[in-house]
């Protein structure tokens, strides 16, 4: 799939017919018009994003549910991967999470790991009915991101994740090109980011390339703000880097805030303990 590189470029093509007057009458002519898939929309952010802390580069994976301790134990010597993604909050997570306590974060911490936090709340309105049925409302989506934010915040808390750290946004993929759908999400994205930056804490965004990540990279060009602070694209290419492509060019999130999950559902063991994971390759602030 083709991607366009500019705000002028980004806008979707309106096709009308229009009818030519004169010799030939009752002909027809198509002019395009552009008009634009995501509009600008500017939200106050006195406070901004607190300062980065606890950069990392190098490999993470992700996991439904949170592993024990003797599994993280046996991983943390002989895995590739320094950290880890753990799904702290909201109302549609897949998984329970019956390790996933302060004290968990408190012994994982000390045995060298880093967290990437995920919030699963309200997902887009497009997006077909399945395990995660809670939509956004395209008319009260900004309000509904800073009430997304209130309560990833009080997850991050109640593991004991301190201010400064991220928390991504989980939008599971859905139909791309759709104006209305990707605008729900796109303010949904900028209430989020709003209300963590108030709470004094960075916001993430994790969604698919072609939906969610393209739609928020149409809304950066476009000058919407405030957008997430990092931002954490599915691509499964197995390629294990962040460089980006199509929508994600170099011009975006190009400051050590871009998260690549390249490959998924796989097995993995090491140290006699298996887990089925995702793969992702991190170069972005974590958890603190």
């Amino acid at each position: 799939m083709r991607y366009l590189r500019s705000a002028a470029m980004a806008a979707a093509s309106l096709v009308l017919l229009l009818a030519v007057d004169g010799a030939g009458a009752g002909a027809a002519e198509t002019v395009a018009v552009a008009v634009p898939r995501i509009r600008t929309t500017v939200l106050p952010d006195r406070a901004g994003p607190p300062a980065a802390r606890d950069n990392y580069r190098g490999a993470a994976f992700d996991a439904c549910t949170a592993p024990p301790l003797e599994t993280l134990r046996a991983w943390r010597g002989a895995s590739p991967y320094g950290a880890l993604g753990i799904y702290t909050s909201g109302s549609q997570r897949a998984c329970a999470q019956p390790q996933l306590t302060a004290g968990w974060v408190r012994q994982a911490r000390a045995m060298g790991w880093r967290f990437l936090p995920v919030h699963v709340g309200l997902q887009a309105p497009c997006r077909e009915l399945g395990s995660k049925p809670l939509r956004i409302d395209p008319a009260r989506a900004v309000q509904q991101g800073r009430q997304e934010a209130a309560e990833a915040v009080r997850g991050l808390r109640a593991v004991g994740l301190g201010g400064g750290s991220p928390v991504f946004l989980d939008i599971e993929a859905y139909p791309p090109h759709d104006p209305v759908c990707g605008q729900a999400v796109v303010d949904f994205a900028l209430g989020w980011t709003q209300g963590l930056h108030g709470a004094g804490f960075r916001s993430g965004f994790y969604s698919s390339l072609d939906s969610g990540i393209a739609d928020l990279a149409a809304a950066a060009r476009a000058g919407s703000s405030p957008l997430p602070d990092t931002l954490w694209y599915a691509r499964w290419n197995d390629h294990a880097d962040t460089a980006g492509e199509g929508p994600l060019s170099p011009d975006l999130w190009t400051n050590h805030q871009r998260v690549h999950q390249h490959h998924g559902n796989v097995e993995e063991t090491y140290g006699g303990a298996t887990l089925v994971i995702d793969r992702n390759e991190v170069d972005a602030p974590l958890a603190s």
